[in-house]
């Protein structure tokens, strides 16, 4: 067991070149864009014909080891966290086969040959589940080598649906190791949770292929978005307060002296739901300070205070709300209602989004990476506080993961002193640059898979599909299997 502390050294961002402008999109489909801007975000990428999950995963990491010098000879430990593999059998191992090559091509030693390669899936959590095992392999027998975990996901939902503009990709990838350089994780400390919700988010391959729909589109979720939001609530809810309960620490307390907080991201104002429940959660276990609070609150929104506090200490069992008649139910009816009559307040800017507002405004174009929302808000965070001048030095983060049908960790992590020469070798603006925004046409072209009324794309520095197999044979099969090249 490592005696040092085991954290976070780096951190680097891919995205596909393809921009869907959120305003463009609301004219074409006649949506506001006031209402899209200030609940969804800006924009979002999408991959080309020439992308995939695992090119931009071995892409993230290349820039990665290249940012901050990185002996791949010593990287033991390289894990996929991933909700849109298309290979049922490989995984991370395919990102490493693209990295080695590179590697070997420039002269360079790849990869270790005695690296782990695992893939963790559960929908959006699957990244911060592989994180969490990085930090274990280096606290027993990884202790003197170092673990890249790259998350890696392509949201897709159906066109004319309430999840459209939600859509994203791309890739972020994270260095881990001992005595690490931008924050500190005791996993001691962490709370996690998980409760099986059904219908909540689920992908069933097998449903999508029995229609008649290409394989690509297995991808496309069937989701309940109002099931799915009182989901996210109540599994985070159950997250903090395993983590109060490991650490003795008062909700009320916590919730007002952690410097920031970042969570699972889908879209703009799911976090600053789940964040402002988390408060009025907080307030209910303090009968002094925090029940004059929801008394207020409860007056300003014109409700029964005593209803209020029964809703919070008595909430309602959110899988029962999983069938047909009760679908679209508000699960937490009173809560939400507070939340909509506060917004905005001198309250909420101060409790709820004082806590998010690291990093937010770089998130409204990313859209929604699923496994990579969560560290790619928390890298853009720490930019963000970096260039402001932020004292974060020994302050304590919280990172809030969520994966949909359920589960979520509550993960408090500690910036470590020198932080900043780190953080300034992530450049989200350089990953980000150089976008192409498409047409309606255009959009509609890559959504059905077709190429022929793409912008004209030279990809550079990033890994592509070259071609995909195609033979059946007896004596030789490659049908569906990628090849990649890189183009430097």
């Amino acid at each position: 067991m490592s005696n040092s502390p085991i954290g976070i050294s780096g951190v680097a961002l891919h995205v596909p070149p393809f921009r869907i402008d959120l305003q463009d999109w609301c004219e074409w489909t006649s949506e506001d864009w006031d209402k899209i801007q200030s609940v969804v975000g800006s924009g979002f990428r999408l991959p080309g014909t020439q992308q995939s999950v695992y090119t931009m995963a071995a892409t993230a990491v290349l820039r990665l080891i290249k940012s901050y010098d990185i002996d791949p000879a010593e990287v033991r430990f390289l894990a996929l966290g991933t909700e849109s593999s298309t290979d049922n059998s490989a995984g991370a191992i395919i990102a490493k086969g693209m990295i080695d090559n590179a590697l070997v091509k420039e002269g360079k030693q790849p990869l270790s040959r005695n690296c782990e390669v695992p893939e963790f899936k559960h929908a959006c959590l699957g990244g911060i589940y592989a994180l969490k095992n990085a930090i274990r392999f280096l606290n027993t027998d990884g202790a003197s080598s170092k673990a890249i975990v790259v998350c890696s996901d392509i949201a897709l939902y159906g066109l004319g649906t309430s999840g459209e503009p939600t859509q994203g990709a791309g890739a972020v990838a994270m260095l881990l190791e001992t005595n690490p350089t931008i924050a500190a994780i005791d996993l001691n400390e962490a709370g996690s949770a998980s409760d099986y919700r059904g219908i909540d988010f689920r992908k069933p391959i097998q449903y999508q292929n029995g229609s008649g729909l290409p394989v690509a589109n297995s991808n496309i979720p069937v989701f309940n978005g109002r099931y799915s939001a009182s989901c996210y609530i109540d599994e985070m809810r159950h997250a903090l307060e395993a983590m109060y309960m490991r650490r003795s620490i008062s909700p009320a307390e916590y919730l007002d002296r952690v410097e920031a907080v970042f969570m699972h991201r889908p879209f703009q104002r799911m976090p600053e739901n789940g964040w402002g429940m988390a408060w009025l959660f907080s307030l209910a276990t303090d009968p002094a300070a925090g029940h004059k609070t929801l008394v207020e609150l409860s007056a300003e929104a014109g409700i029964s205070f005593d209803a209020l506090l029964a809703e919070i200490q008595n909430p309602p069992e959110v899988t029962d709300f999983a069938v047909s008649d009760r679908i679209r139910d508000e699960a937490f009816p009173l809560m939400s209602k507070v939340l909509r009559s506060s917004r905005g307040s001198a309250k909420w800017e101060q409790q709820v989004k004082a806590k998010i507002s690291l990093g937010s405004k770089r998130m409204e174009e990313l859209g929604n990476l699923y496994t990579g929302a969560l560290p790619a808000w928390f890298a853009a965070g720490l930019e963000e506080a970096a260039s402001k001048g932020t004292d974060l030095n020994n302050k304590e983060l919280l990172l809030m993961g969520y994966g949909s049908g359920d589960a979520a960790e509550a993960i408090p992590v500690k910036v470590v002193p020198g932080w900043q020469t780190a953080v300034q070798k992530i450049d989200m603006a350089g990953a980000m640059a150089e976008a192409i925004n498409l047409t309606k046409d255009q959009y509609l072209s890559l959504r059905e898979g077709r190429d022929e009324l793409y912008p004209d794309f030279a990809p550079k520095e990033e890994f592509v599909v070259d071609r995909v197999g195609t033979s059946d044979d007896e004596g030789f099969q490659d049908k569906g299997i990628e090849y990649y090249r890189y183009n430097n």
